[in-house]
């Protein structure tokens, strides 16, 4: 075990990690050599890698609140959740409904080590975490967490967050979200950022190459695979837009260039 109680041969911290270099590159501590490695070697090839990320994160940030505010959402399902970093998620949607209730899903040893952060709900609502990958959907939905957590006689918001562009097209990303999206009612959403090269392809290649040597190979999508994930399903404003043009609130999308983003973001209401 290691000092922080996890089973230290349950991580692997001689080669990067997706989520450990996002936590690096947004200034976190919950990262190894190898991930510093890493991080800073995209950062060389895309020094606009910060910005991106971090518009990626806001654009968390401002999803939830509308879907808490505006939608009137009370529940959540957050796929590949990634590393706790404050506001996490069920912050920002019990500040404005404190009953409302977050299941965690995420499949790195790590993230599960670190989940306290993740469970401290306010006494009103509830959150929980799922120790699955999300590339099997019946071991979250089946779950005794899942089913104890969420209400399927209310809406559900599925949040897919950075994560499916590291899903390559044999092992189909839409199929699986479909998938997840199915048990919910009707009124539930969809919210997702999808990865895409569409406005610095040199520059977003290279950082695709550099993850892709580290033995995480990525599938960045145009526009119109982007709008697969959506299919049957009740855009809200403005759409599918880089995510710093999703209802930008003036709190940090001043001076970013679209080249700069390398991510698509868009939330949808299931009729």
């Amino acid at each position: 075990m290691s000092d922080s109680g996890w089973p230290a041969d349950r991580i692997d911290t001689e080669h990067a990690h997706s989520a450990r270099i996002y936590d690096y590159i947004l200034g976190g501590k919950d990262y190894y050599p190898a991930d510093r490695e890493a991080g800073d070697a995209m950062a060389r090839e895309w020094p606009a890698l910060p910005v991106h990320m971090r518009a990626n994160r806001d654009w968390m940030n401002r999803a939830v609140r509308w879907l808490a505010e505006e939608a009137g959402v009370r529940q959540f399902l957050d796929i590949g959740t990634g590393i706790p970093t404050s506001p996490n998620l069920h912050e920002i949607a019990q500040s404005v409904a404190p009953a409302s209730r977050v299941v965690y899903v995420d499949n790195d040893p790590i993230v599960l080590t670190l989940s306290q952060g993740l469970l401290s709900s306010t006494p009103e609502g509830r959150t929980t975490y799922i120790e699955a990958d999300f590339q099997h959907p019946e071991a979250v939905l089946e779950s005794d967490e899942f089913r104890k957590t969420l209400d399927l006689g209310e809406p559900v918001a599925l949040t897919v967050i950075a994560i499916v562009h590291f899903v390559l097209d044999e092992d189909d990303a839409v199929g699986i979200v479909r998938r997840l999206l199915e048990p919910l009612p009707a009124g539930s959403y969809l919210a997702m950022t999808i990865g895409t090269a569409e406005f610095a392809p040199e520059e977003v290649g290279r950082v695709a190459r550099e993850y892709a040597a580290r033995d995480m190979p990525m599938r960045l999508r145009t526009l119109d695979e982007a709008r697969e994930f959506f299919e049957g399903l009740e855009l809200a404003e403005p759409g599918i837009v880089q995510v710093h043009k999703w209802r930008p609130d003036g709190s940090g999308e001043q001076g970013i260039r679209d080249e700069d983003i390398a991510m698509y973001g868009a939330v949808a209401r299931k009729p």
